[in-house]
């Protein structure tokens, strides 16, 4: 008997060890449905669920245009190579854009400023036609020359499509606001294959130092299966050169924050220098004027210059801008032709143009800066944009995505310290002041950029 006493003796401690670890467990279950109900899981799994197929609809849509858009206008670059004489057409293409958004524009004629507008206080659906006249727009503007970019137009695209699924799904002002959110981020990432960039773009451009932290599921969601679609449709995009590591130094975090504040200080003279033209040429009373005067002028600069550096996106000199330090005056002559094409009335984007601007920018300078050339490329190619769209973490993923994680550091504080030196300027207008950037400025906040 006595060792079947101690047999027993033994073996209790293991029950009632087993006994006090399924216990808690099973009262662990029997409490799970209650703790679900108190964290709201099943009503944060039925926005994510809703938002997922709401985003996938946006992402399909401005996808899809993003991949037309880019063809085409592949298409159209190279057949102006090809044909320089169509230049000569500038003006002509000028009327016609004009007398389009003239006649058939309405408030499409705003662009990206409707749709940061829309999303600050909903009035009305972004009309339909915006999407054609947009892309017909652009795509001709490239034909004979302008100097202008492709976001502005994919993302207009994506916002305008993304506002129809508002009255065909019956959502709720709050909704359509995420949604014109999520179309934002849907062709910003589309456009230039970047969609962790383009998901915080759409959640940084409508308000100046703040993010909206509600919309980021659906932005986030969007960029994702946007960037998927149009790959989907087998189209690529601009291939840019990785970055080696780079110590950071004394010398070179005092170079990074010198290269900075002139990223900064250029973004803000060249949205100051299209708001110029702006308001010059609507001293012509015929809106399609505008764009013929400015398409003569862009036409006898160009014949001046002896060069079709400038004209188009300008992705050969971006490149070239990586590889050995470039004159000083690229930078200037990209800038003051795209704030003339863009200030007169031809259609397009101004993100590409600002990459082209800020690289040759960060090319020049490797002429003074002990950095290497193809790193002060990249940090004007972001820090510019910063700067004129004041997004600076949206710039900061984007360096990363096309640039590599190797001079991350470098790049962030480029655009943080553009960002910084760009002021309340900025090329949306209807931009509005969330956060000064500085505790001088408070008393703007609130306000639209447009109406300091």
């Amino acid at each position: 008997m006595i060792p079947t006493q101690r047999t027993a003796t033994r073996a209790a401690p293991g029950i009632h060890h087993v006994a006090s670890f399924v216990a808690p467990l099973s009262a662990f279950f029997r409490q799970l449905p209650a703790c679900l109900k108190a964290h709201d899981a099943p009503a944060n799994l039925f926005f994510l669920l809703r938002w997922l197929l709401l985003s996938i609809l946006v992402g399909a849509l401005a996808g899809t245009a993003s991949a037309l858009f880019l063809v085409s206008l592949d298409w159209v670059t190279r057949w102006r190579e090809l044909h320089p004489w169509v230049l000569g057409l500038l003006p002509v293409a000028g009327f016609v854009i004009g007398a389009a958004y003239h006649y058939f524009g309405g408030a499409a004629g705003r662009g990206n400023n409707l749709l940061l507008d829309e999303i600050h206080a909903p009035r009305a659906p972004v009309p339909l036609r915006l999407v054609p006249l947009v892309l017909g727009g652009t795509l001709l503007t490239h034909l004979v020359g302008g100097s202008a970019g492709r976001e502005g137009t994919a993302v207009q695209m994506g916002g305008a499509l993304a506002d129809q699924l508002t009255r065909l799904l019956g959502l709720r002002p709050r909704d359509r606001r995420l949604l014109l959110i999520a179309g934002i981020s849907a062709g910003f990432a589309s456009v230039f294959g970047t969609p962790l960039a383009g998901a915080v773009f759409g959640l940084e451009v409508f308000l100046l130092g703040t993010i909206r932290y509600d919309a980021l599921v659906p932005a986030f969601l969007a960029a994702v299966s946007a960037d998927f679609v149009t790959r989907a449709w087998g189209v690529g995009h601009t291939a840019y050169p990785q970055l080696a590591a780079v110590p950071l130094t004394p010398l070179g975090l005092g170079c990074v924050l010198l290269a900075g504040a002139l990223f900064g200080l250029t973004a803000r003279g060249f949205a100051g220098l299209t708001h110029w033209f702006s308001r010059q040429f609507a001293c012509l009373a015929y809106a399609p004027l505008r764009p013929v005067a400015g398409g003569l002028l862009l036409l006898g600069v160009v014949a001046a210059l002896g060069t079709t550096r400038y004209v188009g996106l300008g992705i050969p000199v971006i490149l070239e801008a990586f590889q050995h330090p470039l004159a000083a005056p690229d930078f200037a002559w990209k800038l003051l032709l795209t704030a003339l094409t863009l200030g007169c009335g031809f259609r397009g984007g101004e993100v590409t143009p600002l990459f082209f601007i800020g690289a040759a920018l960060g090319s020049a300078l490797a002429l003074v800066l002990p950095l290497p050339v193809a790193l002060l490329a990249a940090m004007g190619f972001v820090g510019v944009l910063a700067g004129a769209a004041n997004t600076p973490l949206a710039c900061t993923l984007l360096g990363l995505e096309l640039f590599g994680t190797q001079a991350a550091i470098y790049l962030g504080l480029a655009c943080v310290v553009a960002y910084l030196f760009s002021g309340h300027r900025g090329i949306y207008s209807a931009q509005l002041i969330g956060q000064a950037k500085h505790p001088r400025f408070g008393r703007q906040q609130g306000r639209r950029l447009g109406e300091l």
